[in-house]
């Protein structure tokens, strides 16, 4: 046993799958691979489908789903050692919608899901037929789920949908959406709310995209008029959507734990060297937020080691997650206006290549060091501590479900 494999935290058979996922990598990867980031934004699309059909031919796609449901029947931990390994080298796990359509949905499917949903949408997933987006925010409810306007009422065998949702990530890829929608209009809040499983090509459905402050259509409004699924197409029981989506959510931030600080890290060190690069490391003031940063990671990265410990060990993270979310978005924000005004006039005059391509929410690996990297991370910054879950949200959360304070008036 090697010292540096003494050292490692995890069992001997997890850093055996950690040392095979190493070598598939070296041998699947470019000559001079450098991570996502270092090649154009065109480029990066034609990779990621040719590396999700790479991961699904090797049944990397889902490691810790069953075999029965095309998965290969490890371990959480495997999982979570597939996720460091894939952040270092700089690649993603998986497609573009796979956040929404393999580790929140399929996951949530593998805990509630009825026999007849696994047996049909997991394989279908796997192998693109199907591709989702998530259908949770709204205009007037923003990321409080508890305040979901969208409604859907029982017409025979089916379900008839309508509202809005808003901020849909990807939904111009997908082919289906989660909608989390008020069905016991009576209800209290959070307590009349189920989560179907919706076509989107089908009438009654409409996108429309949404330009972000860089100028691309990463987002989508989706109206809903008199959309239609099966009733068959519920995931958990009747009213029962808050507790379906308080566990999706928690399947986001799963992994994520472990592996966002690392992307921080490579941030901090892309930081690090354009203080050098502009004679701004002897800066107290610099120093001061740097160090700043560079305490922030760490933070992040022993919060994350506990989250994941939870995560493996079968148990969900919960509401310290919103500490985690609360924690990661402001940092980002701090740090990118750090990157600006080190670069000064030329973080609002910038040049050289930009983020290149999709960066959520750390930048990828291989990034440019240039101001027109910074400069674009800066404003893909703003939206952090709305997306995902304000921070008035999770400090709602963490006030009530944490510390046990009163109720916010709502």
């Amino acid at each position: 046993m090697t010292s540096e494999r003494a050292a490692s935290p995890y069992p001997d058979s997890a850093e055996e799958f950690r040392q095979r996922v190493q070598e598939f990598l070296s041998a699947q990867l470019p000559a001079g691979w450098n991570g996502l980031g270092s090649i154009p934004t065109e480029e990066q699309v034609v990779f990621i489908d040719a590396w999700r059909a790479t991961l699904h031919r090797n049944n990397l796609l889902a490691v810790s789903w069953p075999e029965s449901y095309g998965g290969a029947g490890l371990t959480p931990l495997d999982q979570l050692v597939l996720a460091e390994e894939f952040t270092k080298a700089g690649v993603p796990q998986g497609g573009l919608n796979d956040n929404f359509s393999i580790q929140m949905l399929g996951s949530t499917l593998l805990k509630f899901g009825t026999e007849d949903q696994k047996q049909y949408y997991l394989p279908r997933i796997l192998s693109k037929d199907d591709v989702w987006c998530q259908g949770f925010s709204e205009p007037e409810a923003g990321s409080d789920l508890a305040g979901v306007r969208t409604r859907a009422h029982r017409d025979g065998d089916e379900w008839v949908i309508e509202g809005q949702k808003t901020w849909t990530s990807y939904g111009h890829l997908a082919t289906h959406i989660f909608v989390l929608c008020r069905t016991d209009p009576d209800a209290v809040r959070h307590r009349g709310l189920s989560l179907l499983l919706v076509k989107i090509d089908q009438p009654g459905v409409t996108l429309r995209p949404l330009k972000t402050l860089t100028g691309e259509e990463e987002f989508n409004e989706v109206f809903f008029d008199g959309a239609r699924c099966a009733v068959e197409s519920i995931v958990g029981e009747v009213n029962d959507g808050w507790r379906m989506a308080m566990t999706l959510l928690g399947f986001e931030r799963g992994e994520a734990a472990a592996t966002l600080p690392m992307k921080f890290g490579q941030d901090l060190e892309r930081l690090v060297q354009l203080a050098i690069r502009y004679d701004k490391a002897g800066d107290d003031t610099v120093r001061q937020r740097l160090a700043r940063s560079a305490e922030g990671v760490e933070q992040m990265r022993s919060m994350g080691m506990r989250a994941v410990s939870q995560w493996v060990n079968g148990h969900e993270i919960g509401a310290e997650s919103s500490i985690h979310k609360l924690f990661w978005s402001e940092w980002l924000q701090e740090t990118t206006e750090l990157a600006m005004d080190i670069m000064g006039i030329d973080g609002i005059i910038p040049t050289g290549d930009g983020l290149q391509g999709m960066s959520f929410p750390a930048a990828e690996a291989g990034t440019p060091n240039t101001s027109g990297a910074w400069a674009d991370y800066f404003l893909r910054a703003r939206a952090a501590t709305i997306y995902a879950g304000s921070s008035e949200i999770q400090r709602n959360i963490i006030g009530e479900r944490i510390l046990g304070l009163p109720k916010d008036a709502r």
